[in-house]
């Protein structure tokens, strides 16, 4: 199994659990399995893993919870969210607190396989991405490094989640350059529907909130209205 890739399944149901392991397995990775919250954190904070498939219905502690704690962790793990639920608040819950795909059940495995293999390309492809821009970016009293994936502004660390990282360094490659929701959800979510563009207002708001001296009259992140957000510079005085 040298150099396979480590998925970690939370699922409390053995039948599922155990189909899931199967047919994942076939495809050459390595499963690890939990059947609560609390054992699947355990497993998750060990780190090494490059996805968690994750069920939202579990005995006492929710799937929601364990993600909430998953993008609290400083290194990045990929999401899949299986769900009953099929409903859109909690397809947009789901994507809000971090996860990067979802699958209603039931669900064929061969679209499960191809969701795993789609969401390891997407991270093979910005792993590559920042590699080629190692440099940091230095904007004013705003500095944002891709290598360490950390911001400071007034040379202060700024706590970012994954996800909003990712969407301020898309803001700050491309200042002045005007991004619908849609746009966003595709390029820094890498997700490919429209219906879901008000978790990509929740992040703005969250963003602005952190490196906005005044969230409610930002001047960093500006809503373009009718047609999205962009990402604007300081005057040239400021900048120097």
């Amino acid at each position: 199994m040298m150099g396979s890739k480590k998925i970690l399944i939370v699922e409390n149901d053995s039948n599922i659990a155990e189909l899931l392991q199967l047919n994942i397995r076939n495809g050459e990775y390595e499963i690890s399995h939990a059947t609560d919250v609390n054992s699947g954190v355990l497993l998750l904070e060990q780190g090494g893993w490059d996805a968690l498939i994750l069920d939202l219905m579990l005995p006492g502690v929710d799937g929601l919870e364990m993600c909430r704690r998953a993008r609290l962790m400083p290194n990045y793990t990929p999401i899949i969210i299986i769900s009953a639920h099929s409903s859109e608040v909690h397809r947009v819950l789901e994507l809000e607190l971090g996860a990067d795909d979802y699958l209603t059940k039931p669900f064929s495995m061969l679209e499960l396989m191809a969701r795993i293999k789609a969401l390891f390309r997407r991270q093979e492809a910005m792993t590559t991405n920042l590699r080629r821009e190692a440099g940091k970016l230095n904007i004013a009293d705003l500095t944002i490094d891709p290598i360490s994936r950390e911001v400071q502004l007034l040379q202060r660390n700024i706590d970012l989640t994954p996800r909003e990282f990712d969407l301020l360094y898309h803001f700050a490659k491309n200042p002045g350059k005007v991004f619908s929701r849609l746009n966003l959800l595709n390029q820094v979510w890498g997700y490919q529907h429209d219906g879901y563009e008000h978790t990509v207002n929740t992040h703005i708001n969250r963003l602005r909130i952190k490196i906005e001296a005044n969230p409610s009259a930002p001047e960093r992140i500006l809503t373009v209205w009718g047609k999205g957000y962009k990402f604007v510079l300081p005057p040239p005085e400021i900048q120097e």
